[in-house]
């Protein structure tokens, strides 16, 4: 909203001061006051309709951009100042290191109560998945340096640096001369099955979401991974998303993090079918699922399977179990890090390949819905059915 009040001119002759209009507590100066006033909050609507309406206008089919657009005309604040005071047990501490470090345990263990609650040994095969006999075995291909340069190229230079504190704006700038060797780094991983420590480490900001400032539950995790893991992150998720498009692996009841499906194409699914059920004369009933801590809970040999149904190769299910492994986090606020803890469950927040591998997590959940009907979008589902009136009897 900062470039809002650059855009609102009132006229010359509805200045008039609050003041000077109250001052005289008279009738006529308070009719005025009033008049004044409402041509005042007109013109700033009018002017905000017509701000906004520009501003709507450069967005076209971006989304992003539009989402973007909305968000600022909520005015909330987003501000990641680290509160001053925190409740720890019965206690309330001000302690900002204490404050930091609390979070980052808060933070690293999210997943573990639902893991403790449906425990699953190490060894233990991992529980059956959908085959795809006429999936053909997926392997990772040579990564070229022409799409890595076009990465680096596009990097966005305002983004904070992750806890390498490798800039931005100088892989932007030094793209053409760096690009080469990073490919062959990249294409390295791929042929050892290992990725650098140092890309799996990230530092998380805590973000307040609303409720009991108090309350570590009212906090977000915003994640900030290293560059370059991210640029090597997209490569991958590039290959394994055209893998799975192209061979129509995901389920059709999955909307979410896939080209060409959204929030809308969903509900137009879902409003579709309700909308028959009505039309005949049908009941239709639904239950509407919200998984708690959804990304955070994923087991990694669960998902190590799922990719091996899938006909992922060895060398690819060794580079995935190499990238879940040794993966830590840090909390970082107003120039304090707290120690780093190990993170052992759930997809990378903040990461390009989670979104893909929490689809690939829950693909086969569609199976256990019987005859009902069910769609999932992340970590939302809707279990629904329908029938004749006279079955409920």
């Amino acid at each position: 909203m900062e470039d809002f009040g650059k855009a609102i001119f009132l006229p010359a002759e509805i200045r008039v001061p609050k003041q000077s209009a109250l001052a005289s507590n008279s009738p006529s100066d308070t009719q005025l006051f009033r008049k004044v006033r409402n041509q005042h909050t007109l013109a700033v609507r009018k002017a905000k309709a017509s701000f906004f309406k520009q501003k709507f206008a450069f967005c076209n089919t971006n989304s992003k951009k539009f989402w973007d657009t909305v968000k600022s005309m909520e005015n909330k604040s987003t501000s990641t100042q680290l509160h001053t005071a925190l409740r720890i047990g019965n206690a309330v501490t001000t302690d900002k290191p204490t404050i930091i470090e609390n979070f980052n345990k808060h933070f690293s263990t999210a997943g573990h109560a639902f893991h403790l609650a449906t425990p699953t040994p190490v060894n233990s095969p991992a529980p059956p998945s959908v085959s795809h006999p006429s999936l053909p075995h997926f392997s990772f291909s040579q990564i070229q340096s022409a799409d890595v340069l076009k990465e680096l190229q596009n990097l966005d230079p305002y983004k904070s640096a992750g806890l390498d504190n490798l800039d931005r704006f100088f892989l932007k700038l030094s793209a053409e001369i760096v690009a080469t060797p990073i490919t062959s780094l990249f294409n390295l991983s791929f042929v050892s099955s290992e990725i650098p420590k140092d890309w799996k480490a990230a530092a998380v900001i805590p973000l307040f979401k609303g409720g009991d400032t108090l309350d570590q539950n009212c906090y977000r995790p915003i994640s900030i991974l290293p560059c370059l893991s991210k640029v090597f992150e997209s490569q991958v998720n590039k290959q394994i998303t055209d893998h799975f498009e192209s061979h129509r692996t995901f389920s059709a009841m999955q909307s979410c993090f896939r080209a060409g499906h959204a929030c809308t194409s969903a509900t137009l699914k879902v409003l579709n079918n309700i909308i028959t059920a009505i039309d005949k004369r049908h009941y239709c009933a639904a239950v509407f699922i919200d998984l708690a801590k959804a990304f955070d809970s994923v087991n990694h040999h669960i998902l190590i399977g799922r990719l091996d149904s899938l006909g992922f190769s060895n060398d690819c299910l060794a580079w995935f179990t190499n990238y879940f492994s040794d993966r830590v986090q840090c909390v970082k606020s107003e120039g304090l890090l707290s120690r780093p803890l190990a993170v052992s469950m759930g997809v990378p927040q903040g990461s390009i390949l989670g979104p893909t591998l929490f689809s690939v997590y829950i693909n086969d959940v569609a199976i256990a819905a019987g005859e009902s009907m069910i769609h999932l979008y992340a970590d939302d589902t809707i279990l629904y059915t329908s029938g004749p009136l006279w079955t409920l009897c």
